[in-house]
C-alpha cells in the first residue's frame, strides 16, 4: 500500500473545509450576514469593548481589512467606535441595538448549523475528532 492509495489527509482535511466553510457562510447569509460580519459581532459580543487592534488578532485578519468590516458595519448602525480615553490612537468597538439583534440571529443560524453538521455522531466520536484536529493543527505548527 503507497501512501497515494487513499487521498492525502491534508488534502481530504482541505476539501472538507472548504465544503463546510462554503455551507456556513451560505447559512450566515440566510439569515442576514456574512462569515466576517459573524466573526466581529462575535469577537466584539465577548469581549466588551475590545480595541481594533485586539479584534483584528481574534478574528485573525489584517488591521486595513477590518477598518473596512467596521466601516460597513458602522454605517449599517451595528456597531460604534470610539477613541479610548487613556489612549487616543486606539479606538473601542461595541454593538448597538441592531447590532445586538443582528448578532442573536446570526448566533441562532450558527447554532443550527452547528446542529446540523453533528447530526447522526455520536458525542464520543465528536470528542475524538476535536482531539484529532488539535493533533493535526500541532503537527502542522500551530497551536
Amino acid at each position: 500500500m503507497t501512501p497515494f492509495d487513499r487521498p492525502p489527509v491534508g488534502m481530504n482535511l482541505a476539501r472538507t473545509s472548504k465544503v463546510v466553510a462554503q455551507a456556513f457562510d451560505a447559512a450566515l447569509v440566510e439569515a442576514g450576514g456574512t462569515l466576517p460580519v459573524w466573526l466581529t459581532l462575535l469577537s466584539v459580543k465577548s469581549k466588551e469593548l475590545a480595541n481594533q487592534r485586539e479584534l483584528a488578532g481574534m478574528i485573525g485578519i489584517q488591521g486595513a481589512t477590518l477598518t473596512h468590516h467596521l466601516n460597513a458595519m458602522e454605517a449599517q448602525g451595528l456597531l460604534t467606535r470610539r477613541r479610548d480615553p487613556e489612549n487616543r490612537r486606539v479606538h473601542q468597538v461595541a454593538l448597538t441595538e441592531t447590532g445586538e439583534a443582528l448578532f442573536e440571529k446570526l448566533r441562532l443560524a450558527a447554532v443550527a448549523f452547528d446542529k446540523r453538521l453533528r447530526a447522526g455522531i455520536p458525542d464520543e466520536r465528536l470528542a475524538e475528532f476535536a482531539e484529532m484536529l488539535a493533533l493535526l493543527r500541532a503537527n502542522a505548527g500551530g497551536t
